[in-house]
């Protein structure tokens, strides 16, 4: 099974935008996808893909729920069918208080001198569920920052995919990220790998192929580059879709540059898919 967490510590670089492109492209190769929105933010997964679901309900049943051991039904009642059949797992405002509902579960488990591990919950969640058994390719979409939310998708995934800005800022955030992910190995004995860094909106300067060439140097696996597409991307967020979906339906002209950017991040998914053994079962049109 393929897993990872788009995961990038500086915003704005289309982590969210990423996280969907691949699983539609995972998804368009006949692979049972799973995304899991856990981002608190609302441009995220749940936007994009506008599932009918009210994610500041209350009384819905939802992840957060699940995560505490506290669930109104099964987890695959949780799973909406988006594009490309993927099906996704949408974000709920319970999230922002993920941290003090966590941190509850093991003040009583510690009264009870029981062992409770704050960050191994989603995985915990995903055991139960057969995950494993049921999906080709999980993906987690979480917060950038340091926190629990974050920390539970990386301990369950173990793996990242870093989209990146190609400048000095772009830089730190991935330096940044290097000391989180040695934080976490060090602290809960979990490895992370990264399985790529994708730099976005490249531009070709003189600075960022200094940046882009030191990246390699450092040995990341950088399989593809993709230039400055942000019509592309605001017009997905505009129609809540993938950029397959707009490229489809919404563009009255086929523009190469656009079909090149979807064949990348097709090249992309099936580097990813390669990593861990995994074929194309179809290609979709």
């Amino acid at each position: 099974m393929l897993t990872y967490a788009p995961v990038s510590e500086a915003g704005g670089v289309g982590k969210t935008t990423t996280a969907a492109t691949l699983a539609v492209s995972h998804a368009r190769a006949g692979h049972d996808v799973l995304a899991i929105d856990m981002d608190t933010q609302n441009g995220s997964l749940t936007y994009l893909f506008g599932p009918e679901y009210d994610r500041g309900d209350p009384d819905i049943d939802n992840l957060v729920r699940h995560l505490v051991g506290r669930p109104k039904g099964s987890f695959h009642e949780l799973t909406h069918e988006v594009e490309a059949g993927v099906e996704l797992i949408p974000s709920h405002n319970m999230l922002e208080d993920l941290h003090e509902f966590l941190l509850n579960e093991k003040q009583q488990a510690g009264k009870l001198g029981e062992s409770y591990s704050m960050y191994h919950q989603l995985h915990r969640v995903l055991r139960d569920a057969n995950v494993r058994d049921e999906y080709d390719v999980l993906i987690v979409d979480s917060a950038g920052k340091a926190g629990p939310i974050l920390y539970n998708a990386l301990v369950a995934v173990r793996n990242v995919v870093i989209p990146f800005e190609a400048t000095a800022k772009g830089q730190e955030s991935i330096d940044g990220l290097d000391d989180l992910v040695d934080g976490l190995e060090a602290n809960i004995g979990v490895d992370v790998g990264v399985l790529a860094i994708v730099p976005l909106g490249y531009k070709n300067t003189r600075d960022q192929r200094e940046v882009l060439g030191g990246l390699r140097d450092q040995g990341f696996p950088v399989p593809v580059v993709i230039g400055e597409r942000s019509s592309l991307m605001e017009g997905c967020w505009k129609q809540q879709c993938s950029p397959y979906a707009y490229v489809e339906k919404h563009r009255d002209r086929k523009r190469e540059y656009e079909l090149d950017t979807l064949d990348q991040f097709d090249e992309l998914a099936r580097h990813l898919e390669h990593e861990v053994g995994l074929e194309p079962a179809e290609v979709t049109a």
